[in-house]
């Protein structure tokens, strides 16, 4: 998965529709292998976007789990110890 794309599924409050449309961008981003598409392809490019928003936005709202939601300052903190140990010199 890249690096970039968080997971979205089972957060209090829920992922926004900005936090879908990122993740879904960074993923047509990444498989097209261009952070900027040329004007020849941006149209194809923003149909990938908005499809794979689509897609994720109906996928979230199917999934179920039993778990409880993970609160996002809690996983944020996660996130920074965890980058800290990694590039701590």
């Amino acid at each position: 998965m890249c690096r970039n794309i968080h997971q979205l599924h089972n957060f209090e409050p829920p992922a926004t529709a900005d936090e879908i449309q990122a993740a879904a961008l960074q993923y047509v981003r990444k498989v097209a292998g261009a952070t900027r598409p040329s004007q020849v392809n941006q149209a194809a490019f923003d149909r990938a976007v908005a499809a794979v928003t689509a897609a994720t936005a109906e996928l979230l709202a199917e999934l179920t789990t039993n778990a409880p939601p993970k609160n996002r300052e809690v996983e944020a903190a996660k996130a920074r110890a965890r980058a800290e140990q990694r590039y701590a010199s």
